[in-house]
């Protein structure tokens, strides 16, 4: 398996926490794999803390990592989002959505003060995070008519497939959990289980009569 299927992440929910000087800063971390994850986090923590005024975030999302974001959120420029991020990376994971919620305690930090204060809530906030290693997966759909039922149960089986969904009603599917590198070879193997046929036989635009195969996303 090519390296650049894996990929470093968290596995869940975490929570660090910060003081100086009566300010108290809240960092929560979650993994994410879509913009909408962490909008949606951003509105749940803003109604958790409807006292607070500032909700600075970061995240960086893909196996690229090019899909990144800091705010500072009122914060003085580059006090807060930056930090947070550079945390982000320096822990090396991707797929993250960090928010960090400060409560102003009456003392001003300075620039310094912010930048330490939101770095070290955010390592905190990872530093409590369980750290695993993912594979990119492409999910595919595999629908397929009920008289080729055991040719693609014993084709899973045989590739030791890993099944995510299943569906057995008007319409019969399977969908399956590919590393991104593998899907190619994959997806032939199984066309030529499925279908009886030698695996010189087969190319990616192989028809199997009562099969049809369709990508539907990236994890």
């Amino acid at each position: 398996m090519k390296l650049s299927d894996k990929y470093k992440t968290v596995g869940g929910e975490s929570i660090g926490e910060f003081r100086d000087r009566g300010s108290k800063f809240l960092g929560y971390c979650y993994p994410v794999l879509e913009e909408s994850e962490w909008q949606e986090k951003l509105s749940v923590i803003k109604k958790m803390h409807p006292k607070s005024r500032h909700f600075c975030y970061a995240y960086r999302i893909g196996r690229e990592g090019n899909n990144f974001r800091a705010n500072d959120d009122g914060e003085p420029s580059g006090t807060a989002g930056r930090p947070i991020l550079g945390q982000i990376d320096s822990f090396e994971v991707i797929n993250v959505f960090i928010v960090i919620v400060r409560y102003f305690g009456g003392t001003k930090l300075g620039t310094s003060g912010l930048i330490n204060a939101y770095k070290t809530c955010a390592y905190e906030a990872l530093s409590k995070a369980k750290i695993i290693e993912k594979t990119v997966e492409d999910i595919y759909k595999i629908t397929f008519e009920y008289g080729l039922m055991s040719n693609v149960m014993n084709a899973v089986k045989k590739g030791n497939l890993n099944v995510v969904k299943q569906e057995f009603d008007a319409i019969a599917f399977l969908e399956i959990a590919l590393p991104q590198s593998e899907v190619e070879d994959t997806l032939l193997q199984l066309k030529a289980r499925i279908g009886n046929l030698h695996l010189e036989e087969v190319t990616e635009k192989t028809q199997i009569n009562g099969l049809t195969c369709e990508y539907l996303t990236t994890r």
